[in-house]
């Protein structure tokens, strides 16, 4: 097994879906892990990086970052976990716990796009879709 880093084009959420569908597609992919942040996508497995990339150019730019062998976890013995006991809670405590932040994504971009719009500076309403 071995573990391969790959960036590529992450410009919105239907390429996201798209890469993750031909990757997964691969035959000796076991997992897959997109960062859509940094634009990188780890897949563990027994995949070729060629047929990886070749399929990904497809869509957009992508290239090799790295490939290093899988490190393969080490297994710990299990601990019993100790009980928790419940601590008092006020209702201020449970509303500050509630903030919760939004990461807007677009739905999809240009190059996902099948439409090109074109704008006329003349008319601002007037719009034509190609």
């Amino acid at each position: 097994m071995q573990k391969i880093v790959l960036q590529a084009e992450l410009n919105c959420e239907k390429c996201k879906q798209r890469a993750m569908k031909m990757v997964a597609g691969i035959e000796g992919v076991h997992s897959i892990d997109v960062d859509a942040k940094n634009n990188k996508i780890t897949v563990v497995g027994d995949a070729d990086p060629v047929c990886l990339i070749s399929g990904l150019r497809k869509f957009g730019s992508a290239d090799l970052v790295s490939v290093s062998p899988s490190k393969e976890p080490e297994k710990k013995p299990e601990k019993k976990p100790e009980p928790v006991k419940p601590d008092k809670k006020t209702a201020k405590d449970e509303d500050s716990k509630h903030n919760i932040t939004y990461i807007v994504v677009p739905a999809s971009c240009d190059r996902c796009s099948g439409y090109t719009y074109y704008l006329s500076d003349e008319n601002p309403n007037a719009c034509a879709i190609l």
